[in-house]
Formats: structure tokens, sequence, C-alpha cells
């Protein structure tokens, strides 16, 4: 679809990036040449040889930039998608001006003002570009660049979109409606301007430029009608899938030999995600040990001296692909604590001993777990593990309950930073933990890191007990 309303901001990037490329490839020969940073070794090149060759860098930008898809304009472009086509812009574009320096044997070129303009040219139009998305984004949240889109469905996953594209006021997209079918179906936020086979006379005549077709499972075949409709339309179509548990998919899209795929649920941790979280928890776990050991001696002997009994209480739970292994706790139940059989620990439950109160109000007693990270039986972030008695009946009961194995457990957790951890909602808790797991990156794993201490230190601690 060719967009108007997008054309003007295409054409401020295109000014922008070629604007900030040629200053960036003369700023780097005076940096290079007349500050006096970098050692010279050599004679000067001249800036006219330099000026003298702007045109031709400028046209290998400005094809480059347009092969690495830096001019896919639209409002739900993400930053990763913004720092994926600048880095491969700005790298085909140094490419480029190397290979024809090197075909045309100019001796004069110099690595590091190529570096330094590389660099330089990145840093700017990343910086340029955040700026002006901002304003844009200020403009529309203020009702300027605004553009128009309906709804295919009024059910539950189409009020959602609604809302949604209500709160993102920055995208600049105003929902004018639902359009559905069966009149008996009237939300009260929207109102329904029409059914499936009246999509093109509304696009006309709402100046439609987006339609979401946000529908249930059953309904899909609708989504055929929805595009039969708009064949002759030019309007982004997009589909919002209505799947159970939405939280535990990352739908992804790849072709194999010519054939589409989508993925609706692929785990990050493989490959070299693997070996960046296992280095992080080796590390950040041994010097966890080494600053906590007062600590943990100092609860150890506590224990010892209050409760008779050993101070560590290991326990059977189930981490990686449903494998078990021994969990280690600072014990703070009495002694033959569990005669009856597992049981989920209450709120002033008899069995604790006072200390123990203490430490699992303050989340202590799982400090000795940073040895099962060592040994690899466990993460410091991920789903907290489960005893096996307990895995088994949640797996009955509760859908995509066993897609939390197929990460290594972990000492604390997103669902655990948000409050749901313990006796609280155990489909909270799944959903939290699949959403974990279907976005993991390192940052993740520090934010999480981060907010437990923090909530350790400075805040109650919800369901601790």
């Amino acid at each position: 679809m060719v967009n108007r309303t997008t054309q003007p901001l295409t054409a401020w990037f295109v000014l922008w990036d070629l604007g900030l490329t040629a200053v960036g490839w003369i700023g780097a020969y005076w940096v290079r040449f007349r500050t006096g940073l970098i050692p010279i070794y050599r004679d000067v090149p001249d800036l006219t040889q330099y000026i003298g060759n702007l045109p031709l860098v400028v046209i290998l930008a400005a094809v480059s930039y347009r092969l690495a898809g830096m001019y896919v304009v639209h409002r739900m472009r993400r930053f990763r998608e913004e720092l994926s086509a600048v880095a491969q812009g700005v790298g085909l574009m140094a490419l480029a001006v190397m290979a024809t320096s090197f075909a045309r044997q100019a001796q004069y070129e110099s690595r590091a003002a190529m570096l330094l303009f590389t660099a330089g040219v990145f840093v700017a139009i990343l910086a340029a570009r955040r700026v002006s998305w901002s304003a844009v984004r200020r403009l529309r949240s203020r009702g300027v660049n605004q553009s128009h889109a309906l709804i295919v469905g009024t059910g539950r996953i189409a009020r959602r979109t609604a809302r949604t594209l209500k709160q993102v006021s920055w995208t600049g997209i105003q929902t004018v409606g639902y359009v559905e079918d069966d009149a008996s179906r009237c939300p009260t936020d929207l109102p329904v301007v029409g059914g499936i086979a009246e999509l093109p006379d509304l696009v006309v005549r709402h100046h439609i430029e987006h339609v979401f077709i946000a529908i249930p499972l059953y309904r899909y075949a609708d989504a055929r009608r929805v595009f039969d409709a708009l064949s002759q339309t030019v309007v982004d179509v997009r589909l919002i899938p209505d799947v159970p548990a939405l939280s535990g998919l990352a739908l992804t899209t790849t072709t194999l030999h010519g054939m589409t795929v989508i993925g609706l649920r692929e785990s990050p941790h493989h490959g070299l995600n693997v070996v960046v979280k296992r280095v992080m928890d080796v590390l950040l776990a041994c010097l966890g040990i080494i600053v906590l050991a007062p600590l943990l001696a100092v609860i150890a002997v506590i224990i010892k001296l209050t409760s008779p009994g050993p101070v560590l209480y290991r326990q059977e739970r189930c981490g990686l692909n449903g494998r078990s292994f021994q969990m280690l706790k600072f014990r703070s139940l009495r002694v033959n604590a569990e005669v009856d059989g597992p049981q989920m620990t209450a709120m002033n439950d008899p069995r604790r001993t006072w200390f123990g109160a203490f430490l699992r109000t303050t989340n202590l007693d799982e400090l000795p777990q940073l040895f099962n990270v060592l040994l690899g039986d466990m993460s410091l972030v991920g789903p907290r593990p489960e005893r096996p008695v307990f895995v088994k009946q949640f797996s009955q009961t509760i859908p995509n309950y066993m897609v939390r194995h197929a990460v290594k457990a972990g000492m604390t957790g997103w669902a655990q930073v948000n409050g749901w951890r313990g006796n609280s909602s155990l489909r909270k808790r799944i959903q939290f933990d699949l959403y974990y797991i279907t976005h993991w990156n390192p940052l993740f794993d520090i934010r999480i890191l981060f907010l437990t201490v923090w909530r350790m230190l400075f805040e109650k601690q919800k369901h601790a007990y």
C-alpha cells in the first residue's frame, strides 16, 4: 500500500540520513587529520579530495539505505527493527564506499577516518530517528497525523484490540468501529458500522487505512471472506490471533523451500543464548556466594541453635525437561513436618519454626539454591520449580503447564517479582512464566534480578509464608 501520510515522513528521513552522512564524511576527515587526536604517519590528504568524493558517497548511501529497508515506514515499527535496518544500511554503505575506493585505487583514503565515518553516521542517524519518532508520536498522541481503522469481530479479542489501540495513541490509529455480521453482538465501547460484505464501502466512507481481524478460532473461515472483500482495496490488513494462553506464544515466520512456516511457540533458550545464560548464572552465583558467605554462615548457626535437625533441607523438584533434582533450602519447618504427605505452605503454618517464619517472609531460605545454580540444576532466573507430585496434578488441570519445563527452573522469576508466588493464583503464575520463556533475553534476567533484590529489601512480599 502506498500511504500518502507516510510520504512526508519518509522524505524527512531521507533528507536527514543523507545530510548526516555528508556531515559524517567531512567530520571524520576533520577528526582524523585536524584534531591531533590520532597520530599521523603519512601525508595529510587534501580536503578537496574528500569533498570531491562526497557525491559518490551520498549516492552509495542512498542506495544502501534503501536496500536495507530504512525507509519502510509504518505506525507500529519497533525500535529493534529500526536499529537493525540502520545497522544494515550503514554497514552496507561503508562496504560499498570501501569497495569503490579500492576499485578506483584511491590510496589517500584512511582506514581510521573510515571507521570514524561509519561509527559516527550510525550513531547520528539512529539518534536523529529516535528524536524524529519521539516527536511524531507526541504529535499523534495529541491528535495530529491520524489514520482510521476497523476491527472485524466483536468478541473478547476484538474489544481488547480496541482498548490496546486506544492506549497506544502514539500510533495515531483511531478505531472507527467494529465489523460484524451478527446483529445481536453489539459492544458498548464502539459502534458496529456494518458487516463483512460492506467492507469495501466502509473503507471508502470512513477513509480506512487499517483493518484488524480479531475473531475466534472457530470463525477463521471469515478471515478468507475479509480478504476477498478487501481484494480491490489497498488497506493494511492485520490478524490478531485469538489463541488460548496467548501470553505463551511468540509468533514467528520463516520460509522453508518456498513454504511459509509460522512458529506459534519457540523458546529463545537455544544455541548461543544457552551459553550466555549459563555464563551469567555461574558468574553471578559465584559472586553471590562470596558476598553472602557471612550471612549464610550466620543463618546456618541460628537454625542449628534454635531448632533440632539439619541446617539444609533437600527437596525433590522438577527442572529442565521435567527431570528431577534435589533443591536446597535453609530448613524453615520443623523436622518431620510432612509425615502426613506433601502439602503447600499456608499462612501462619504451624509447621514453621519461629526463625523459619522469618526466613520465609524475607526469602532468605532460598539462598542455598545458589549452589544448585552452580551445579547446573537451576538458573538464577526462570519459572520456580515444583514438586513432582504437584507437577503431575497441575499438568492435568492447567493448560500449558508443562511448557514451564522447557527451560531451567529459577531461584526467582517474572511471576515472583509481580507478586504471583507461593499459594497464589497458579494460572497467573503460568501466564507470567510463559511470557518470560518466550520473551527471554539477558537484559530481562538482569531486570528480574534487580526487582527481586529491591522487593526483598524495600517491599513486603506477598504470599511469602
